[in-house]
């Protein structure tokens, strides 16, 4: 086992990392950037290294500098959380080059998914169904329109290095589909330098679901059933669910199955998320995430298991130790991201707490980094919490997640608990009635 880990990352997440480390026995490293000075994980862990001013390029995506903390504290692992450089291939094989252990897949399984047009012929050559789509990028808005006439209106072009919304357009018919095509590479060049875009069928009533995985280096492949994302505003998840309500206990089995085989296949290593448009009954892979998902909480709570401690565990050469009949599904669990956002506007409100006061009671979990006292700074991404609960049913689920964002309080900066209250008491949310598009939706008929 690692005898220290650098956390390579801030906020509720390094926080996460840490708390994993302290159980195993394990020393840790903060680094952080100027403006993170006083925040929580660098207070809590054994040693801090300021790695730069605010902006991220000179801080948390630092690599040399990231690595030089490494080297000077002794660290034989680092930990990448989520975001910043943690689907970073360079990073991960840059990392082990220097004798490190890098908590994640092999820079090449980053690599071959972080590209979607390899991932998904990755996927479709083990068995893993697509959406009908292209098979690659178009070479030409010609091809594009051939793709489209094939697998009819309305069509998705999507960026081959997208991520996050951008560089994707919707074209409900031929008229329109040049501009999505034109919009949609500008945004792609613009955003991530690679204006290559394919073409897949737009699904106009489907569910976000994805799949937890884990493998070790020994061959052992297993999931913790799904977890239900489809509420997202402009493509950035809001609250999720596992398990999905729209899912039976068979229909996890089923397409659980098709993912392990594959990535058994593949031989894939560490944590893994298998994201799938699902609509009628069909499930189609969409991307997969080569790292912790912001939303794991609400796996961990209905499997009962520390995804982040079997991520170290992997990483240092241990068997899994279980098999997929050894993992249990108990209960319903909801996670609200809180979000330092107008409400209203959903603009960031960056500033100072002044009151944090976090629910309690049986089935409520907090992850975040907030204390009073602590300033929000504007340099990074504005979610500044999870609040995750647990019951034996769904509805149970809602009556305490709706109980405990009553108890929540945090003050001196606008936050988007009142919009997840709402979200909450709407009928259709209730029966589990909702597809990717029903928040914005749910938005605009509040304006």
């Amino acid at each position: 086992m690692f005898a220290k880990i650098l956390i390579a990352n801030r906020g509720e997440i390094a926080l996460r990392v840490l708390r994993a480390c302290r159980e195993l026995g394990i020393r840790t490293v903060a680094v952080h950037s100027t403006a993170d000075a006083d925040a929580m994980h660098v207070r809590l862990a054994d040693e801090a290294v300021c790695i730069g001013p605010p902006a991220t390029r000179d801080s948390y995506l630092n690599v040399a500098a990231i690595l030089s903390a490494a080297t000077i504290t002794g660290a034989d692992a680092i930990h990448p959380g989520y975001g910043f450089l943690s689907e970073n291939a360079d990073f991960a094989e840059t990392v082990e080059a220097h004798g490190l252990a890098f908590i994640g897949p092999t820079g090449a399984h980053i690599r071959m998914m972080g590209d979607k047009i390899t991932a998904k012929t990755t996927m479709k050559a083990l068995g893993v169904p697509l959406v009908p789509g292209s098979d690659g990028a178009l070479a030409s808005l010609e091809d594009a329109r051939a793709v489209a006439e094939q697998v009819g209106y309305p069509v998705l072009i999507k960026a081959t290095a997208g991520g996050g919304g951008r560089g994707m357009k919707v074209a409900h018919t031929a008229d329109e589909l040049e501009e999505a095509w034109s919009v949609a590479r500008t945004e792609a060049r613009t955003a991530f330098g690679n204006d290559e875009v394919y073409l897949e069928k737009y699904m106009d009533r489907p569910r976000h679901i994805e799949l937890q995985i884990l493998a070790d280096s020994h061959g052992n492949v297993v999931h913790f059933g799904e977890r239900d994302c489809s509420l997202q505003r402009r493509h950035q998840k809001l609250l999720e669910e596992a398990g999905s309500p729209a899912l039976t206990a068979e229909q996890r089995d089923a397409i659980g199955a098709t993912a392990t085989a594959a990535l058994r296949k593949l031989g894939y290593r560490n944590a893994g998320t298998l994201e799938f448009l699902y609509q009628d009954g069909q499930f189609c892979f969409i991307e997969m995430n080569t790292r912790l998902q912001v939303e794991h909480p609400v796996t961990e709570m209905v499997c009962d298991v520390d995804l982040v401690r079997e991520q170290i565990r992997i990483a240092a050469g241990q068997a899994l130790g279980y098999d997929q009949s050894d993992i249990r599904f108990s209960g319903h669990a909801i996670e609200c991201r809180i979000n330092a956002e107008d409400p209203a506007t959903f603009l960031p409100t960056p500033g100072t707490i002044t009151m944090f006061h976090p629910p309690g009671g049986l089935g409520v979990r907090i992850d975040s980094a907030l204390y009073t006292g602590y300033r929000v700074p504007p340099y990074y991404d504005s979610m500044i919490g999870k609040l995750i609960v647990h019951a034996p049913t769904r509805a149970e689920a809602i009556a305490r997640m709706r109980r405990a964002l009553d108890e929540f309080v945090i003050e001196g900066v606008k936050t988007v608990i009142p919009l997840h209250r709402q979200i909450l008491d709407d009928p259709e949310f209730q029966k589990g009635e909702y597809t990717i598009h029903w928040l914005e939706r749910f938005v605009s008929s509040r304006t």
